[in-house]
This record gives C-alpha cells, structure tokens and sequence, in this order.
C-alpha cells in the first residue's frame, strides 16, 4: 500500500483484548500494514482508558450499566456506548485519521454512527456477530410486537448501509443477501476461531478433576440464552445413570452465572460442577487440555440453529470430543467431532455424555478428526486471508457494492419480516 490506511473498530458487548475475534481482527490488520484503533467498555481486567498493545491503539469507556434483562434496561445500556463510542471516535478520528469504521454488533445501532463520518470519505464495514432479531425470540419475546420488527428494521438499515458486510459463517451470510438486499459480492465469510497454535497446545492437569475420573468441560459466557440450565438437567438425569465419578467444570462468566450456581445449589449439584468464572488462557488451556469430553447446550432455537458458537472450535483445536443439540451451524463446524443430541432433550444429553465417556475408542477418533479439521479449515489463520482481502479491496481497489433496486429489497425484507 503507497499510504497507511486506518480502521477504527467499534465493539459493545466485550472488551478487547479479552474479545478473541475482535482482537484477533485488529492484530491481522495492524500486521498487514493497516493502522487499528478500538473502541470498548472497560470490564474485568481491561480497565485503562487508552492503552497501545500490539501497536493497537484501545480506547475505553466506563460501563456505568449493563442491562441483564428488560427492553427498558438495554435500551439505556445502547443508548449509554453508543454516546460514549461517538466521544471516543471522535477523539481516535484527531488523534490519527481513519479511513473505515469496522462496527460488531449487538447491537445494530452503529451504523448511525458510521454515517456520521460518511462525508469525511469514511467508509463502513459491519462485523455481523449475531442476528439480533432471532436472539431476541430466543429470550422469550414475541416475534409478532412493535419491538421485533424494529429489530428487524435496525438490521436493514445496517445491511443496506454497510459498504461491506463480514459474516461470521454462512447462514449469517444467507441473512445479509435476503433481508439486507445487498450484493453476493460485498459480504464475506471470516469465521471466529483461535490461531493454530492452539492445536499444539497439550497441558494435562488432572488435579482440575478433583479426584473423579472423568471431567466434562463447559466453555463459554453464561447468558439467558446459552442453554446452562439445559447442562444442569442433564447432569441431573446423568446421576441417576452413572456413579459419582464426573467432574463438570464451568468455566465462563457472564451475566446469568450467579443464578446458574445458584440453580445447582438448589438441584443438589453443587458437589459435581466447578464454576471457575472468567480465566486466563493459561489456565482454561488446562483445562481444555485435561477434559475428556465437553458441551455445547444451546437448545435449538432459530438464532443458535443459525449461529456460530465460538467454545465449538475452541473444543476442537484441543481435539476434545463434544456433545451437542442438533443445530445446523453445529453440524457445519463440527461434522464428526460431535455427537448429536435430538430434540433439547436433556436427559438424552445426559444419556449421550455418559455414553461416549464410556467409549473410549470413538473419543479418541473424533479427537483427531476435529484436531485435524480445526487446523486445516477453522483456525484463524484461515479466515484472516479474507479479512484483509476485504480490507484491501475496501480501501485500495474501491469495493463496489451493488444493491438490488429499492423496490426489490422492500419486497424482500417484507417477505421475511415475520420469519
């Protein structure tokens, strides 16, 4: 590239670099020669108000409220980083000029932001990690009421609005050609996944199983719509099939975690399961590393049928074996380093895990096919070669886009705004 370009990256709901994707994101571009700038809330342990890793430069706001449940409460929430984003643009824009806001949603509001900036020849990129309305649905909400259909509304007008659309995997992709009404040529593919090193990783610590022989592994954020307490009653189904022998590590935080612990206090559980909240990588590779299977309980609902679940290849780069429901986004991830479990039953999800602890010799095979599929299909590495082609057609080969005409796409995203 004759000159440095620079993007600025906008993300809500994690801070980076503890957000995997975005960072991993952020990286790939500072090292193929774009300047990066982040914006985030402070959590956790990400608590400077700028800082510059990784030749990175983070910028980071207080999350004074952060909404559990209620309309209400996330409306404030947005409403809060979309304001306090803006500020730090604003300020990143003085600092050091960029040429591409790269937005993740939830939630499908920065596109307005991205606008702001339009006349100074910024361009948009929408990061599409999750499909809004159908999580909404999934949180137990009417998919018929005013709030839907403004969700629906919001994701259109990101979509249309987007110079270029990145989509976490193909039903994402699918989503932005049918309701966003843009062209196959201006959405890509990047897929979450960490770097293939991860595969190499082999750190067995047997003290974590607490002196039981088996460990079964939960990986991942605990929300509402995660599925933990479908976990919780499969375990509860488990020990009436099996001896005391198994160990089930719960190692996330989240906004659902304390009811979660709390839930199985109050099913007697709390002699078999270990929540270890948030960890250092360090420590969850032993983890992974020390499983001798792990679960995915995302119950089938129309978003997790269609999303991505991040902890689905984590377990595979460490060859881990994985129960699972039946989701189509499982089954195009995973294939047979999984085993399928029909119907959000969970005393068949009980059933399965017991069963495949038991079998040893199919463990060891699905071990090696998902070890083997991680490397040469889902790590980052993979997906990072279309970030940047994106990129660099986006900022030096002028990435057209071509929408269908405005009387098609309202025809379109009619059509699918009861789906």
């Amino acid at each position: 590239m004759a000159a440095q370009r620079n993007v600025l990256i906008i993300v809500q709901n994690l801070p980076v670099p503890f957000d995997r994707r975005v960072w991993q994101e952020a990286t790939s571009l500072r090292s193929h020669g774009f300047g990066v700038a982040v914006i985030c809330p402070k959590k956790g342990k990400c608590t400077a108000s700028y800082e510059r890793l990784e030749d990175v430069d983070i910028y980071r706001y207080p999350l004074v409220y952060e909404a559990n449940k209620g309309v209400l409460g996330y409306f404030v929430e947005f409403v809060y980083c979309w304001v306090a984003s803006l500020w730090l643009a604003l300020k990143a824009y003085v600092h050091r000029p960029f040429h591409a806001i790269h937005a993740c949603n939830p939630p499908d509001t920065f596109f307005a932001l991205a606008l702001l900036f339009r006349p100074l020849g910024v361009k948009f990129v929408f990061d599409h990690h999750d499909l809004c309305p159908e999580m909404f649905v999934a949180k137990g909400h009417n998919r018929t009421g005013i709030l839907y259909r403004g969700l629906l509304m919001l994701e259109r007008m990101t979509l249309s609005s987007a110079h270029a659309v990145i989509a976490v995997n193909e039903s994402h992709r699918a989503i932005a050609l049918q309701r966003g009404g843009i062209s196959d040529a201006a959405v890509t593919v990047v897929r979450s996944g960490p770097r293939s090193k991860w595969a190499d990783i082999h750190s067995p610590c047997p003290e974590l199983k607490r002196g039981r022989q088996h460990m079964v592994m939960y990986l991942g954020e605990m929300c509402e719509q995660d599925g933990v307490s479908h976990l919780l009653r499969a375990i509860q189904s488990y020990r009436t099939i099996a001896p005391d022998d198994t160990l089930f590590a719960f190692c996330g935080g989240g906004p659902d975690q304390p009811r979660m612990k709390a839930m199985a206090e109050e099913m007697g559980l709390g002699p078999v399961v270990h929540f270890t909240g948030r960890i250092p990588d360090e420590h969850l590779w032993d983890y992974l590393s020390t499983a001798d299977l792990c679960v995915d309980p995302d119950p089938f609902t129309e978003w997790s049928n269609l999303s991505t679940m991040n902890k689905i290849i984590e377990y595979m780069a460490f060859g881990r074996p994985i129960v699972a429901f039946d989701l189509l986004e499982h089954r195009r991830s995973a294939e047979s380093a999984a085993v399928y479990v029909q119907g959000n039953d969970d005393a068949a999800l009980g059933h399965a895990i017991r069963e495949l602890l038991l079998d040893g010799d199919r463990r060891q095979v699905m071990s090696e096919f998902g070890r083997a599929r991680f490397r040469e299909v889902l790590a980052w590495e993979n997906s990072e070669q279309q970030l940047i082609a994106t990129y660099r057609h986006l900022l030096d080969g002028g990435l057209s886009k071509s929408f269908v005409s405005r009387s098609a796409q309202k025809s379109v995203t009619t059509d699918n705004s009861g789906a």
